[in-house]
């Protein structure tokens, strides 16, 4: 992804973020229980975890584009949709088939995260000033 579709994603992901956080705590958690609450928040969690992650590598990239960040920030953005989104959705709808695609959404963030490290570290060291 560019920095400017990183940004864009990270707009619209922290938007939804807050938007949903506070319906979940002010409307949801008069219908749901205990489990789906906690499904809900763990999906929550992540999502301003990767979003945070994802307007750090779009800052990095302004700088200088990297394709390892590019890639990142693509899995970073995928494992927000999937993990977090299938957590939404099975706490909303009980339909277990979402239990399936969390772990896709989890591998996504740790090929993120891979991809992330691979990029930080082929980044040239800047000669030092006396």
């Amino acid at each position: 992804m560019s920095s400017r579709a990183m940004l864009v994603f990270a707009a619209i992901s922290g938007f939804i973020f807050v938007a949903f956080g506070a319906f979940g705590a002010h409307v949801l958690s008069n219908t749901l229980g205990q489990a789906e609450m906690g499904w809900l928040k763990t999906g929550l969690e992540y999502q301003a975890f990767h979003t945070l992650a994802i307007m750090g590598l779009a800052a990095a990239m302004l700088r200088r584009a990297n394709i390892w960040f590019y890639w990142s920030s693509a899995f970073l953005a995928l494992g927000t949709v999937l993990f977090s989104g299938s957590l939404y959705c099975l706490a909303l709808s009980h339909l277990h088939l979402w239990v399936y695609v969390t772990p896709v959404g989890g591998t996504c963030f740790l090929i993120g995260w891979a991809l992330m490290l691979v990029g930080a570290l082929r980044l040239k060291k800047r000669a030092e000033r006396p």
